[in-house]
């Protein structure tokens, strides 16, 4: 197993990730006995995903969460701790951990069944987020369910009021129909605009938002300065300031896209932090800065799909595409 001394190299401002630990679980019909199903679990959840894939390229990645002591709980803090991400912030709760059934389609995208209600992951409260430490932090994500959840969700988003401060704002919607009604999601985009200095979007997520034109102008209209929609093996389309750019992906063997989109958020923060562009609104961001972080990004999203589950590569596996100096 691959050591954060030996995977990392750390540089750039730290970047805090806000949201949830899941355990996706997968079939296993290898170890499955007659009558039983065998479930294989990984540890997952966007958000945690983000800050793993953050921490093994070498951004200081300070994960804000609430992990259960369950033994879900346990496998959660033994990855993000193997991958270098600092764990000051979180918070060890009583309530269990989320569980996601996982089931693969023929091009290795994942759809999920929720076991979610009165988990860890939603249960903020007003003063455990207030306690959070954001010193040295330069940039903030979230998304996913931690910002549709209650009663978490709404204390996350008066959390991000407070960090735009010092922070720019990432946010990833990462729709879930299956657990919340994407009218959700619609209702609260506007207000997520605008407190979001960045807003990315699936491809699947926009099955729920509506076109891209629409939804582009709608972020900027609020506030947003970069919205971007990912592709999967097309690439990534984004708009910064009404300006669209657009950056191939490039080919590899799929085995599942699980954690891609989670890991391109994480190379696209690491790649702005390394360029010393992040702790505001985007200022000094030129056409020429976001095609390089766009094409890194889209390397360590591809990089991430070669292998089964979310596991983003670290620092050493990017070749001559390694970070950047500020």
């Amino acid at each position: 197993m691959t050591t954060p001394a030996e995977g990392t190299r750390t540089t750039g401002p730290a970047v805090a990730v806000v949201g949830e630990c899941v355990a996706d679980a997968f079939a296993d019909p290898g170890a499955s006995r007659r009558g039983e199903l065998a479930l294989r679990v990984i540890p997952g959840g966007g958000p945690a995903n983000a800050a793993v894939a953050l921490a093994r390229l070498g951004t200081p990645a300070r994960y804000l969460g609430r992990i259960s002591a369950d033994p879900f709980g346990r496998l959660f803090h033994e990855r993000l701790t193997a991958s270098g991400v600092d764990l000051s912030g979180v918070v060890r709760a009583a309530e269990p951990s989320t569980l996601a059934v996982a089931t693969l389609d023929t091009e290795g995208r994942a759809e999920y069944s929720f076991h979610a209600e009165g988990t860890a992951d939603w249960q903020w409260t007003a003063e455990e987020l207030a306690t959070r430490d954001l010193g040295g932090v330069a940039a903030v994500h979230t998304g996913s369910l931690a910002l549709v959840m209650a009663p978490g969700a709404a204390r996350i988003e008066e959390f991000l009021v407070g960090a735009r401060a010092g922070a720019t704002i990432s946010i990833d919607p990462n729709v879930r129909p299956g657990l919340v009604d994407p009218a959700v999601y619609r209702a609260r985009l506007p207000r997520w605009a605008a407190l979001a200095d960045i807003v990315k979007v699936s491809e699947e997520d926009l099955d729920h938002l509506g076109d891209f034109d629409g939804f582009r102008e709608e972020c900027h209209a609020a506030g947003a300065r970069l919205v971007l929609l990912t592709r999967g093996a097309d690439g990534v389309t984004a708009s910064f300031d009404g300006v669209r750019l657009a950056s191939p992906a490039p080919a590899v063997n799929v085995a599942d896209t699980v954690g891609a989109g989670d890991a391109f958020t994480a190379g696209l923060l690491h790649r702005l932090g390394a360029r010393g562009l992040l702790g505001g609104r985007l200022t000094g961001l030129t056409a020429g800065d976001l095609s390089d972080a766009l094409a890194f990004a889209v390397r360590v999203a591809a990089l991430t799909c070669e292998v089964a589950g979310a596991n983003p590569p670290w620092h050493h596996q990017l070749g001559d595409l390694a970070p950047l100096t500020p």
